[in-house]
């Protein structure tokens, strides 16, 4: 077999650390990721907003208005670094970190006890869906899965 015979995987160019240039099906997964963690960090911040107007959100960390902003700029700079940049790096360190939401939304969705919640379990299972729906995305893109 000569070198202009074989199927050489196509090559990604790594010209710059942040920005990657992917082939077309990749670009498509890395922007789909995109808006769907823009769907989870606008519910987020929804939910965050709500929990406020009902004084659900404790204080003992800092204003809560403090935290809504920084999740704005955090929602912000993964969406840009999953549709502009297309960093698998992004992708992976964002599942990453979503699957340290897993524990806690599973036991306060289906292992609770009512007298002591404030928000009704069927909270946390919407979240919890919301939030491995973003991680399957979030790894299709990050993995080329």
């Amino acid at each position: 077999m000569t070198a202009e015979t074989t199927d050489a995987p196509a090559a990604v160019s790594n010209r710059h650390w942040l920005k990657r240039d992917w082939p077309t099906a990749r670009k498509a997964k890395f922007r789909q990721a995109a808006f769907v963690y823009l769907h989870v960090g606008l519910l987020y911040e929804a939910a965050a907003i709500a929990m406020r107007n009902y004084e659900l959100l404790p204080e003992r960390f800092g204003p809560p208005g403090l935290y809504l902003a920084l999740g704005v700029v955090i929602t912000g700079l993964v969406f840009a670094g999953l549709y502009w940049a297309q960093n698998e790096w992004v992708a992976r360190v964002v599942w990453a970190i979503q699957a340290f939401r897993l524990p806690p939304l599973v036991s306060r969705g289906f292992f609770y006890n009512l007298a002591e919640m404030r928000l009704p379990p069927a909270f946390y299972i919407a979240a919890l869906i919301v939030v491995l729906v973003s991680m399957w995305m979030l790894a299709r893109a990050g993995w080329d899965l």
